[in-house]
């Protein structure tokens, strides 16, 4: 089963909902803010993807975090953040049994398209 975390205001993320049921894809939506992450989900979504990719850093959210919690960014410090603000992960995150990806691109289409 395909799980995809979104953000239900996330312009990216409707594209992708639009997407998947245009194309009559089965997925599971979980809404990051509304359904909540567990620290276990938020580490499983950061090992697999890197904090790097799991991180979104163009958001406001992360623009009005202190220097110090921008610093010496690693994956545990990314599960910490991610689990205080959700909005920082990078949206849509797929997830299936073939593999993760973020962001609505070619290979996370792909990956949906199984």
């Amino acid at each position: 089963m395909l799980t995809v975390y979104t953000l239900k205001n996330c312009d990216t993320c409707k594209k992708a909902i639009k997407w998947l049921e245009a194309e009559n894809i089965d997925f599971q939506n979980h809404d990051v803010r509304a359904d909540g992450l567990t620290q276990n989900t938020i580490a499983e979504i950061v090992s697999g993807l890197g904090w790097e990719l799991a991180l979104n850093r163009r958001s406001t959210t992360w623009r009005n975090l202190s220097d110090a919690d921008k610093t010496d960014m690693d994956n545990n410090k990314a599960v910490s953040l991610i689990e205080v603000h959700p909005t920082l992960l990078k949206r849509p995150v797929f997830v299936s049994s073939d593999g993760m990806e973020a962001g609505f691109t070619d290979a996370a289409k792909a990956l949906a398209a199984g």
